[in-house]
């Protein structure tokens, strides 16, 4: 029940009843590569304007008062999450120093990253992969909630100037891993406004929540990013895999990293070469994930994305009032829930009592796992657990399943209280 892959459809899924009536003349779309026209023929029609003009880039606009939105200037490209971070990284990079292209790591200073101390482990990944380094990644503070503190990255902005380091990005998070938060978008755009940085937005988990009128507004300020990551294959539930990156600048993704290899890439062909989207990504040959993502918005259509959106967060909200009513269960959190993910610890009957204090943190430590362990070998249920900061083990329930339902919820509640009343 993690978010890391949406779990499978289950008896009311709608879309393995589409998947198992296709036949190959259909299926052969998502297998086919996805670099020039010839080779995909409609498919680079379909990323084009099915993700940047519709389904993603109509609902980030949505926010603008002004329609300044360059929608051309978004780009799709059917990654995981962690590449599209990567890609964020990337382009940041070259926007600030574009001769890095040509001359590599020498025409570059000693450059640093920003994110939240709750963001995605991708970001020091790409930090890696990119050669800027783990070290140059300075992980800013977050309130209680798991939000980046505005005041804190400002600090730390200012800091790393005075240190003779050269800020470059900043990665804000749409639903961290964790405790599902939102970052404070409007207050990091303008200090990335002061300071000339690039502001990347990881909505892989939360960017979905764009499609929910209800909820939509808790990312209020992502329209100001200058590039964000979007998982379809997580809270919209499109098969794995299924991500793009958005960049705001009108053909910088080109520019980053285009090679015009004369083999595929040509200029004079009969048609408009915009539509070879293989020259503005690191791969060559890729799957035509995007279909996917197409098909299932036919079946479902936006309202049937939002409906399912606004499903997981009500199952979210339930969940959390069914905890806090039991006295063997306690949230992570006193709050109504942001998003659909509810952390909370179970209490055994022999250690409720206890002292708060190391010896009883101790204990605790090994209950998540424990219980977890027991459900993986009956096969009853599947949940995360884990440790954060100063807070030992605890669960980690998170809604992305379409099948899930009230039931489902009381029956885990009940199993947790089946496995560890006698720990």
């Amino acid at each position: 029940m993690g978010h890391g892959a949406n779990a499978g459809w289950g008896r009311n899924g709608r879309l393995e009843d589409i998947k198992g009536k296709l036949n190959p003349s259909v299926l052969f779309l998502t297998q086919t590569s996805l670099n020039f026209l010839y080779k995909k023929d409609a498919c680079s029609f379909i990323e084009v304007n099915t993700i940047t003009q519709y389904i993603l880039l109509y609902q980030i606009q949505g926010y603008r008062k002004s329609a300044d939105m360059d929608i051309g200037g978004m780009r799709a490209s059917e990654l995981s999450g962690s590449i599209s971070n990567l890609y964020g990284v990337l382009v940041a990079r070259y926007k600030q120093y574009p001769e890095i292209k040509r001359q590599g790591m020498t025409a570059l200073p000693c450059v640093v990253l920003f994110v939240s101390e709750q963001g995605h482990y991708s970001v020091k990944n790409a930090a890696a992969v990119l050669g800027i380094g783990t070290d140059n990644v300075i992980e800013v503070k977050c309130d209680e909630r798991g939000k980046m503190i505005p005041d804190e990255l400002e600090k730390n902005i200012l800091q790393a100037k005075t240190k003779g380091q050269t800020p470059s990005c900043v990665t804000s998070t749409a639903g961290a891993t964790v405790f599902g938060a939102c970052d404070p978008f409007h207050d990091i755009a303008d200090i990335c406004e002061t300071h000339s940085l690039w502001m990347h937005v990881d909505a892989a988990w939360g960017g979905g929540l764009l499609l929910s009128r209800n909820h939509s507004h808790k990312l209020s300020g992502i329209e100001r990013a200058n590039s964000v990551t979007w998982n379809p294959h997580k809270l919209m539930g499109v098969p794995l895999q299924c991500s793009a990156i958005l960049i705001r600048d009108k053909g910088l993704l080109e520019a980053c990293n285009q090679m015009r290899a004369g083999c595929l890439f040509q200029p004079d062909k009969l048609y408009d070469v915009d539509f070879d989207t293989g020259d503005k990504t690191i791969q060559c040959g890729r799957h035509v994930d995007i279909f996917k993502l197409w098909l299932m918005w036919k079946a479902k259509g936006t309202h049937g994305f939002e409906a399912q959106i606004n499903r997981y967060m009500e199952l979210a909200k339930y969940f959390y009032k069914v905890l806090k009513k039991k006295d063997n269960f306690k949230l992570v959190f006193d709050a109504e829930p942001e998003f659909t993910n509810v952390c909370f610890w179970y209490f055994p009957p022999r250690l409720k009592h206890m002292p708060k204090g190391f010896e009883r943190d101790q204990e605790f430590q090994k209950i998540a796992p424990k219980i977890k362990a027991q459900m993986v070998k009956e096969g009853t249920a599947m949940i995360r657990y884990r440790p954060c900061g100063d807070k030992v083990n605890f669960f980690r329930m998170v809604f992305s399943n379409p099948a899930t339902r009230r039931a489902d919820v009381d029956y885990l509640i009940d199993e947790i209280e089946r496995l560890g009343k006698d720990l």
